[in-house]
């Protein structure tokens, strides 16, 4: 059966040294460091393509409009969500506010403005994996106990995914839940949902709100995030997976060699793995989200509780707001 408890490790997060190891062999990854301003351009074209999609469905049956969500929106909206991240990384334009901006804009067909919290939460999850007062990605120890391992609780939890995320946000430290940025993704959010309920009616935002619920739940889709950090191959806390829809998800697969070198943008990542085989083809992969979601949900030895934990900083100070 499933443990009954988080995974504990004294050590700090894994990356870091990791980076150092692959700098050291392989300076020349250095090279791949940089941006991709063509993120800009397929944002714009993605969120356009949601609201057409949004506008075509508004008289549809609802069993059109769901499934609509199911097999094009949650892979726009998905694709959406891994340009937000390139977006916190600064990896599309030069300047921070840039970025910002941007990522507020690729929000916008996903109902709920999150894009600027994302940037401050997912940046210390890169710094403080596994610390429960400041990774985001982490379960609650609350989640975990009421989900356990069973498969029906397990698959409604996927179902339910972004309002656990959101809910998460209420136990980390060191975070600014307000500021002008956020405020800003709120009111440009709200604007856009409000337009979208009375100019195209209901049944176009519940389009919108279905390829958000699809791209990050119970959806094939929904199974990256249990493949970044769930411990699905014994003691190894990050996992990538190179499959197929990498193609449509913008290399988001490509997980170990994201954390190790964060500042490379979505298109360059394969070449991290080319370049030094040694230290990726050594750890375990996955090759389909379909086949690990139907294990995470029926396999009893996994839960929300199969996650390392630490209170390990690796020294880094106390900081508030983004990283």
């Amino acid at each position: 059966m499933a443990a009954p408890s988080f995974r504990w490790s004294d050590d700090r997060e894994p990356h870091r040294a990791r980076t150092q190891a692959l700098l050291r062999a392989h300076p020349g990854l250095r090279s791949l460091v940089g941006r991709n301003p063509w993120t800009a351009v397929a944002i714009l074209g993605t969120v356009a393509l949601q609201g057409i999609l949004a506008f075509e469905v508004r008289s549809a049956p609802w069993w059109a409009v769901l499934a609509l969500a199911w097999c094009v929106g949650a892979f726009l909206d998905h694709a959406l969500f891994v340009m937000v991240h390139e977006c916190s990384h600064d990896l599309v334009l030069p300047r921070r506010w840039q970025n910002t901006s941007l990522a507020i804009v690729a929000n916008l067909p996903q109902i709920f403005p999150s894009a600027v919290s994302f940037r401050h939460y997912h940046l210390k999850h890169h710094s403080y994996q596994g610390v429960t007062e400041l990774d985001a990605d982490l379960p609650a120890p609350w989640e975990a106990r009421l989900v356990q391992n069973g498969t029906v609780r397990k698959a409604l939890w996927l179902l339910f995914f972004p309002f656990f995320q959101i809910a998460r946000a209420f136990r980390l430290r060191e975070i600014r839940l307000l500021d002008p940025w956020v405020a800003g993704n709120w009111i440009a959010q709200l604007a856009f949902d409000a337009a979208v309920w009375s100019v195209l009616g209901p049944r176009a935002f519940a389009y919108l709100a279905a390829s958000l619920c699809f791209s990050v739940g119970l959806h094939p889709l929904g199974a990256r995030w249990i493949q970044e950090h769930f411990l699905t191959h014994g003691d190894q806390e990050t996992s990538s997976y190179y499959g197929p829809l990498n193609a449509v998800a913008l290399n988001v697969g490509y997980h170990n060699e994201h954390h190790d070198l964060p500042s490379v943008p979505w298109h360059r990542l394969p070449a991290i793995r080319r370049a030094a085989p040694e230290f990726y083809d050594t750890l375990r992969a996955h090759r389909s989200w379909s086949r690990l979601l139907v294990r995470f949900i029926a396999d009893p030895e996994l839960s929300l509780y199969s996650r390392v934990t630490r209170s390990n900083r690796g020294g880094a100070a106390n900081t508030v707001g983004g990283a």
